[in-house]
């Protein structure tokens, strides 16, 4: 647990305001919401953000994609085609704890001209980057040519 990051002091329940959905991953809702449901999903375990997964993460995100799309259909939300699962990418992050942004309805998102287009170098839709790490190598040595891409896409010159 990184004692300094506000996301992990939630996951271990040290925060108790953050109502909190036990399992090794955490859901609770966005302190400033863009939208009338806005939920974060978490892992438990610490991981810095989305730069940090490989292929051996697409099953978490999955799962954390799950639990969101759960958390809505609790709270009422029927119209699974009308959300948006997604996240911020560095350096436009705010805590650095990978999170998965859950809002619905996303017709009704507030903070839509910036932080929420989707595939964007701010933001990227859950399912671009499953498809995204799927061919990621743990391995960093066998990456290099990969981050160059990638980060060619990000970040245009």
């Amino acid at each position: 647990m990184d004692e300094s990051c506000i996301f992990c002091l939630i996951a271990s329940g040290q925060d108790k305001e953050a109502e909190v959905i036990k399992q090794d991953l955490v859901c609770f809702r966005d302190i400033c919401p863009a939208a009338p449901h806005h939920y974060l999903v978490i892992p438990r375990k610490h991981i810095q953000s989305c730069f940090s997964l490989n292929r051996r993460h697409v099953n978490l995100v999955e799962r954390m994609a799950q639990m969101g799309k759960a958390v809505l259909q609790e709270q009422g939300i029927t119209d699974m085609t009308d959300i948006m699962l997604g996240f911020h990418q560095p350096p436009f992050i705010s805590v650095s704890h990978l999170h998965l942004h859950v809002l619905a309805p996303a017709s009704q998102i507030t903070d839509f001209d910036y932080k929420f287009i989707p595939n964007t170098p701010s933001f990227v839709e859950e399912h671009s980057l499953r498809r995204r790490i799927q061919n990621f190598d743990p391995d960093p040595g066998a990456n290099q040519s990969h981050l160059k891409l990638l980060f060619q896409k990000i970040l245009p010159s």
